[in-house]
C-alpha cells in the first residue's frame, strides 16, 4: 500500500482501493466470486495480514474517536449489501470485531416495520447515521429500496427509479457533512451460497441463520445482478465509491474490508488532539500528590 494504506505492500500487488473499485472489476454478471483481486498471496498469509492489519485499523479508530471527543465532526460510514450468504454478518463479527465496541455504530437493515413504511425511504436510515468519531456499519441499508424493492416491484417504477438520484443527493450530503462513506457488496457464487445454506440445514447451530425464503430468491438470481449493476452504474462515485467484494473466500473479504477502512480513515489525516488544559501545570499537580 503507499501512504494512505497504511504502509503495508505485502501480499497485495494492486492496492485495493483500485482492484476492487466497481470500474475496474467489470460488470457483477462476469464477476468471479472465488478471486482475489489484487492479492497474490494465499490464505495463510491473508489470515496474518487481517490480524496485522487490524492492529492497523483499531489504532486509526481509536484517533477518528479522540478526535470526535474533541470537537471534530468527521465520522465512517460502511454499507455492505450481499446476496444471502455473502457474509455481511461476518464482515461485522471478524472486521467490527478488530474494533473498539465504544467507537462503533452498527446497524441492521430488515423488512421495514409499518412505522419505517409510513415515511419516506430514508427515514429510517437517517437515524441510524454514525455519529461524529464513530464508525458505522450498515448491514444492508438504504439500497434494499432499489435491490429487493426493485426485483419484486413493490413500488413502481417511476417511484424506485426516482430514488437512485434521491441516494446520490443523500450521500452527497453525508459526504458534505464530514462522513466518508465505503461501500462494499459481496458476491458469492451460486454453488458457494448453496453450500453455505446447505451446512445451516446439517448444524442445529445454524438453524436459526436460515431462512426458507433465500431458496425462493435464488429464483430471482439474474435480476438481483441486473438490480446490482444498476446502482453501480447510477450510484458510483469518487466521492461515495463503490467496490465489488468476491466473498467466496471468507477470509479475503475480510481482509479487503479491513484494506478498504484503512485507507477511509487514513485519508483524513488525522493527528491527536492537543489538550485543553495547561500540561505542565497539571504534571506538578499530579507529582504534588502523596503515593
Amino acid at each position: 500500500m503507499g501512504k494512505r494504506g497504511g504502509g503495508s505492500t505485502k501480499g497485495w500487488a494492486q492496492e485495493p482501493i483500485d482492484a476492487l473499485r466497481v470500474g475496474t472489476v467489470g460488470p457483477i454478471a462476469d464477476f468471479d466470486p472465488d478471486s482475489t483481486p489484487g492479492f497474490d498471496g494465499d490464505r495463510r498469509l491473508g489470515e496474518e495480514l487481517l490480524t496485522e492489519r487490524g492492529e492497523i485499523l483499531a489504532g486509526l479508530q481509536e484517533l477518528l474517536f479522540a478526535n470526535g471527543r474533541a470537537g471534530d465532526h468527521r465520522s465512517v460510514l460502511l454499507v455492505l449489501q450481499g446476496m444471502d450468504t455473502a457474509g455481511k454478518g461476518g464482515i461485522v463479527r471478524h472486521v467490527g470485531g478488530l474494533l473498539d465496541p465504544q467507537g462503533l455504530s452498527i446497524k441492521g437493515f430488515g423488512k421495514p416495520t409499518p412505522e419505517e413504511l409510513s415515511h419516506d425511504f430514508l427515514w429510517r436510515i437517517r437515524k441510524a447515521l454514525p455519529p461524529a468519531g464513530r464508525i458505522g456499519i450498515f448491514d444492508r441499508s438504504h439500497y434494499e429500496d432499489v435491490l429487493p424493492v426493485r426485483v419484486h416491484s413493490l413500488v413502481p417504477q417511476s417511484e424506485w427509479e426516482a430514488r437512485y438520484d434521491i441516494i446520490n443527493r443523500f450521500e452527497h450530503e453525508l459526504v458534505d457533512a464530514g462522513t466518508t462513506v465505503v461501500k462494499c457488496a459481496l458476491v458469492v457464487s451460486k454453488d458457494e451460497q448453496k453450500a453455505r445454506l446447505a451446512e445451516r440445514l446439517d448444524r442445529p447451530d445454524k438453524y436459526w441463520k436460515y431462512n426458507p425464503g433465500d431458496l425462493d430468491e435464488r429464483a430471482y438470481w439474474d435480476d438481483y445482478l441486473e438490480a446490482y449493476q444498476a446502482i453501480f452504474d447510477r450510484c458510483d462515485s469518487d466521492a461515495t465509491p463503490w467496490y465489488l467484494i468476491p466473498a467466496n473466500r471468507k477470509w479475503f473479504s475480510r481482509l479487503a474490508i479491513c484494506e478498504l477502512l484503512i485507507d477511509a480513515l487514513t485519508g483524513l489525516d488525522l493527528d491527536w488532539p492537543a489538550a485543553d488544559f495547561d500540561v505542565d501545570a497539571e504534571k506538578k499537580r499530579l507529582a504534588a500528590l502523596p503515593d
